[in-house]
């Protein structure tokens, strides 16, 4: 790797241009890379030809040779297959079938679903596709239009997902914060960061509880209100033909322990693991830690192999074919991290964090550096309708100026996800929202319209709650309690002024 210097303004170029690019094109990978090659242009005193091939001898393949980048590349590979077997297999359909068989009102149905979602932990788009069909009768029968249902299943995906440092979200996150630590000889843990940002999630936290909030008091405002009000009146025909469209195959009577005890392989084996090495009372690595995640899910994919073929519900080389192509169905996800990796890297070298720094430190007051972190990645992922693209290119950043404002890093990583996860939840570009509508037989334009709403009322609490804690710096046994009372004031004073009841 080269050696830090500083490039001035000029460290500024790959960071921006990501940015720029991210907005313009709407590909990730395109802006990564071209902000990669940028970095390693300039380092080469702007030679293309000895840039090119610096930003792969000396970012790409060493981040990708890297044991532990190597490491996470095995273990995200592993959580794809998985993900892919437990789906296909139907045991979370049937999971989740389990938990609608005895839904009687409008008010625990949306509460079903929104557990349902919760446990569908693993897969941010495999909740929407199990939930929707399951729910969409179901709702369907109680008369809870499908802009609800659509809504309840965006905001139990993403924002689950999010929370869990088992999942591959929290994998991917946590190879950023590993690489940025390595980068700034930051003494720390990975999933410690990780865990100790959960309670500064105020979005994802806010988005969660704000479903039940809605639930219980049987009020809605915006747009929900008429697609609540068409509901009463019976499916148009436009969601009757919606909901053909969406073919579920039968589930062929699989038991809900097709899912229950490959978890329970999973959690089981992690924490054996973990207790093995000393846990708690001593730190984990972070290697050992991706060796117990990988070995956790290589375990609960046997589990669940044995349980599909001795089911006959697949051949074994059905059962082995959706493994490997849950492998490459993850390919996507990890050129992205490659990338990231690289630019996270060839930044860290152009010194952008020490220049940020440097030039920012008179300018913005560090009280202010959470809310503004969560603003930028709110208007990036929207933009770009990804929160995996927008954390790759805000996560560095923050972890960097967290360092150099000397900003607490559990409340800087917090208001980054956060940020970075509003567009994935309501952006009309985001797979997500486009697989929400999808599964619950939602026009995807009211589906956009009637969450827009909602998501934006958990972002402005959220917001707020960013600004007290930058200006108070409470502890997180305050600081969530009082971003969960925020939510619930306006959502109470919005319900007043343009809310009406439902149900």
């Amino acid at each position: 790797m080269e050696e830090v210097v500083n490039y001035g303004a000029l460290s500024l170029i790959p960071p921006l241009l990501a940015v720029f690019l991210a907005f313009k094109t709407k590909n990730v990978v395109l802006s990564l890379l071209v902000s990669l090659f940028s970095g390693a242009l300039i380092i080469a005193s702007w030679n293309p030809w000895i840039g090119m091939q610096d930003m792969f001898s000396d970012y790409l393949f060493v981040n990708i040779t890297d044991s532990g980048n190597a490491q996470t590349i095995v273990m995200m590979s592993f959580v794809g297959g998985f993900v892919a077997l437990l789906e296909k297999s139907g045991g979370a359909r049937a999971f989740a079938k389990a938990l609608a068989s005895k839904v009687r009102t409008k008010t625990s149905a949306q509460v079903c679903a929104w557990v349902g979602g919760l446990s569908i932990f693993f897969s941010d788009s495999g909740n929407s596709l199990i939930m929707g069909p399951i729910f969409r009768p179901v709702m369907d029968r109680l008369k809870v239009s499908r802009a609800k249902l659509a809504y309840i299943l965006d905001s139990t995906s993403s924002a689950d997902c999010i929370l869990v440092p088992i999942t591959g979200w929290g994998v991917y996150i946590m190879s950023i914060i590993a690489t940025e630590y390595d980068n700034l000889g930051i003494e720390g843990s990975d999933i410690g960061t990780f865990i100790g940002a959960i309670p500064y999630q105020f979005y994802a936290l806010s988005a969660l509880l704000l479903v039940l909030i809605v639930a219980a008091s049987k009020r809605d405002f915006g747009p929900m209100v008429e697609s609540e009000r068409i509901a009463q009146i019976g499916l148009t025909e436009e969601q009757k033909a919606a909901g053909e469209e969406i073919v579920v195959s039968e589930d062929k009577n699989v038991s809900p322990w097709n899912m229950g005890l490959p978890l329970i392989v999973l959690f089981a084996t992690i924490f054996i693991m973990f207790f093995s090495w000393g846990w708690p009372g001593e730190t984990v690595q972070g290697s050992m830690i991706r060796i117990a995640l990988t070995s956790g899910y290589f375990l609960a994919s046997i589990v669940l192999g044995i349980m599909i073929i001795k089911q006959k519900l697949m051949t074994f080389t059905e059962a082995f074919d959706t493994f490997i192509h849950g492998i490459k169905n993850m390919a996507g996800i990890l050129v992205i991290i490659i990338c990231a990796w690289g630019v996270g890297s060839v930044c860290s070298n152009m010194g952008t964090s020490q220049f940020i720094v440097n030039s920012t430190v008179d300018i913005i007051p560090s009280t202010m550096v959470p809310a503004m972190l969560f603003l930028i990645g709110a208007v990036i992922s929207f933009a770009t309708g990804t929160s995996w693209g927008t954390m790759a290119i805000l996560l560095p950043l923050g972890i960097h100026m967290a360092h150099g404002f000397d900003v607490d890093m559990y409340i800087t990583v917090g208001a980054v996800l956060s940020g970075s996860l509003f567009g994935d939840h309501c952006a009309p570009i985001s797979d997500t929202t486009v697989l929400s509508s999808m599964a619950s037989g939602c026009n995807h334009i009211e589906h956009v319209k009637t969450q827009l709403p909602y998501a934006t009322l958990a972002a402005v609490s959220a917001f707020i709650s960013y600004l007290i804690l930058g200006f108070t710096g409470v502890s997180a046994y305050i600081a969530l309690p009082g971003a969960i009372i925020i939510l619930i004031v306006i959502y109470l004073v919005t319900v007043k002024f343009f809310g009406k009841k439902t149900a």
